[in-house]
């Protein structure tokens, strides 16, 4: 009879085990860097059977490489949200997602409404809330405390010691620095080509002021840890990740505000691993994967309760360079209306190419 039982536990654990294999899929994975840690993918697998291959990118390339694909080659994707419905109007690259699937619960409420706004179209819901974060300024403060705004950046007391990207964000935080509300004018492609003029000139004059246009965190972060640049437009993980080794560098808030962002996940249209998919999601929500990420990648994430694990010192340096008046302060980027980065990417071309 024991000797039965046993047979029976084994045959058990054996066909679990073999209904496990059966399910199992590859996430293909296109994210950006630190929001996928080698100890939440082993967590990961061993939990789920599933395996994961991860593909770093941004959000130029992710829409790039979805749409040469018509959405294919990746189950998984995480543009920011404010990436999703012109890319999904002009492309079709992307799927609804399904949110019965979803363990809503263990998202921050007010996140995961506001995402749910800005990547709806004609009814469907493309994206979920993971990770947010801002971009501002990253400043050594013995150097240029006096850096403040974005328009500082090119002020003669930090003059070839300074460093932007040539991206969009810098077009839109100088657009505010200078006076100029960007965001209102997305509607209006006529006034916002007129805010990119001015906007492109004022980059043009600044020039003798760049070190160099960085492409990378890590190019920039080394850049101000040699003391070669001393102010830069750059994200506020890098000004955390750079105070705890200098205490004199850290991110700034401008006074025109910073540039809040968030990143989602989306479906692509030909993914075609979607267990393994919504199984990752509904994964790295609960709060204490949540926290892991938030450790590894330094922004915080729209778990419920995913902050209760982060390290005291990395909720200190939040706390340092946001007081309440900053945090509302925010301008968090809307939906992007389809056409609006040609005419960006013209302006950044001519930015580069001036003399």
């Amino acid at each position: 009879m024991g000797t039965k039982s046993g047979l029976l536990t084994t045959t058990v654990v054996i066909t679990a085990m073999s209904v496990a294999a059966a399910n199992a899929e590859t996430l293909r994975l296109l994210t950006w860097g630190g929001y996928a840690p080698d100890d939440v993918i082993e967590m990961f697998e061993a939990e789920t059977g599933h395996s994961v291959e991860v593909t770093t990118s941004n959000n130029e390339e992710m829409i790039a490489k979805l749409r040469a694909t018509n959405g294919g080659g990746f189950d998984l994707a995480q543009p920011s949200q404010d990436r999703i419905t012109s890319a999904q109007e002009e492309f079709g690259i992307y799927k609804p997602i399904d949110m019965s699937r979803v363990d809503a619960e263990q998202f921050i409420p007010s996140m995961l409404s506001a995402t749910a706004d800005n990547t709806t179209l004609d009814g469907e819901v493309y994206g979920l809330p993971h990770v947010w974060g801002t971009s501002g300024l990253v400043v050594n403060t013995a150097e240029a405390g006096d850096v403040t705004d974005y328009m500082d950046l090119c002020d003669e007391a930090v003059a070839g010691r300074v460093s932007y990207r040539l991206k969009r964000p810098t077009l839109i935080g100088f657009a505010y620095s200078m006076g100029l509300d960007p965001f209102a004018a997305y509607g209006d492609t006529d006034s916002y080509q007129a805010i990119l003029d001015e906007v492109e000139q004022t980059l043009i004059d600044c020039k003798d002021n760049v070190k160099t246009y960085w492409d990378g965190g890590d190019e920039i972060k080394n850049l101000l840890r040699s003391g070669e640049v001393v102010a830069a437009m750059a994200w506020d993980t890098g000004g955390w990740q750079l105070n705890a080794d200098n205490p004199d560098i850290t991110f700034v808030a401008p006074e025109a505000g910073a540039l809040g962002w968030i990143d989602t996940f989306v479906l692509p249209a030909r993914g075609r691993a979607d267990d393994a998919a919504y199984d990752w999601i509904n994964f790295v929500m609960r709060p204490d994967v949540a926290a892991m990420i938030t450790n590894t990648a330094g922004n915080f994430t729209a778990a419920v309760g995913g902050d209760e694990g982060v390290s005291a010192e990395l909720k200190a340096r939040y706390q340092g360079s946001f007081d309440q008046a900053a945090i509302d302060n925010i301008k968090w980027y809307p939906p992007v209306p389809a056409g609006l980065e040609t005419l960006e990417g013209a302006a950044l071309d001519r930015i580069n190419a001036a003399n």
